[in-house]
């Protein structure tokens, strides 16, 4: 081997170990690496807080209640129809009006008994006048009193016959038997009418009945002058009722038992025959300690809440109460005042820090 050659393999020989060691001083990314550099992340302790909400713990009322579905009714309705037949000489209402009770709403032909009203009425002078003859005449002891008596008779039975025809003549007449709002009319003027001739229906929607079956267990619970609100499809009110009546037997088949309650419809507004989302009251405590349902973590058969002390979540064992669907009664484990978490509940540990979001 010649002298150049020899020292050409000594260089590149060199040269390939220089670059091992420069290799070998060069930042490692392999999975070791990787997964030390998020173990030193997690150990660092200036991490971010965990955002969270948080409400006040205030004494406030917590109600129960339980949703059922009931329909409003009128308060009254009926199908007018006249008492006799006859043909329909008047109408007096307009469709979808008010009217007052004894306003006249239609009538039917009556002259013929108008007639016979004209000729009693001609007859009873005639025998007042007699009545009146005879009476000076027993006094003179000039007729009997036999005769007296029966042209006495004679007029208490004209009379009678007048009060008759008088009472034919109003069954002629329909009247409205209470204040409401008539609907459609069924008839025309110069039709003929029977009582069993529908003219129209009257409503009184005001106050309206609120109709519902409630289960037998709440028997003791529901009672008159209970309180409930209700609500209707397409309006974002809720409206007060009070219950006035309960059904006297539970229906063996259902075990249910039927309630009505009163709502004013002061305005109106409301029409029979909806159905009604009503939230009855079972029960009502004054100044009670009620929290979010979410902020409870169930843990080992135990109840706790995490408490914000110092920027920390520290866990508290609770004692509950009433459960309702959004709230429930603690009755130990919580002051007034105390702030408590209640969003991330489920990532939340002991001593972590959380920074509050929102406080209600």
């Amino acid at each position: 081997m010649n002298k150049k050659l020899k020292w050409g393999l000594i260089g590149v020989i060199g040269l390939g170990l220089i670059g091992w060691g420069i290799y070998s001083q060069l930042p490692k990314t392999n999975e070791e690496l990787a997964a030390a550099d998020k173990m030193m992340k997690n150990n660092n302790p200036n991490k971010r807080a965990l955002k969270v909400n948080a409400k006040i713990v205030k004494p406030q009322l917590l109600v129960d209640e339980f949703p059922i579905t009931g329909v409003l009714l009128p308060d009254e309705e009926v199908d007018l129809s006249f008492e006799t037949s006859g043909k329909v000489v008047e109408i007096n209402f307009e469709e979808g009006t008010t009217v007052k009770k004894g306003q006249l709403l239609a009538k039917v032909n009556d002259r013929q008994l108008q007639a016979q009203l004209q000729r009693l009425l001609a007859q009873l002078k005639l025998a007042e006048d007699r009545v009146f003859r005879q009476s000076a005449l027993l006094e003179r002891d000039a007729v009997s009193k036999e005769a007296y008596e029966q042209v006495k008779t004679d007029l208490a039975t004209l009379k009678a016959d007048i009060d008759i025809v008088k009472a034919n003549i109003d069954l002629t007449e329909l009247r409205a038997p209470f204040d409401g709002v008539i609907g459609l009319r069924q008839i025309s003027v110069g039709s003929y009418a029977s009582p069993t001739t529908m003219v129209a229906k009257l409503t009184k929607i005001s106050p309206l009945k609120v109709q519902f079956s409630v289960p037998e267990r709440y028997a003791n619970q529901i009672k008159k002058g209970t309180k409930l609100t209700f609500n209707i499809d397409g309006k974002l009110d809720s409206f007060p009722a009070e219950v006035y009546a309960v059904e006297s037997t539970i229906d063996p088949n259902m075990h249910n038992f039927m309630v009505r309650a009163l709502y004013p419809n002061t305005g109106r507004t409301l029409m029979p025959g909806r159905y009604a989302s009503i939230r009855l009251k079972k029960q009502e405590i004054p100044n009670a300690i009620a929290i979010p349902s979410e902020a409870i973590v169930p843990e080992m058969g135990k109840d706790k809440v995490f408490v914000y002390r110092a920027g920390k979540a520290e866990p508290v064992d609770v004692v509950t109460g009433l459960r309702t669907d959004a709230e429930v009664q603690v009755v130990r484990g919580l002051q007034m005042g105390d702030t408590i978490i209640v969003s991330g509940t489920l990532q939340l540990r002991t001593g972590l820090p959380v920074e509050l979001d929102n406080i209600d």
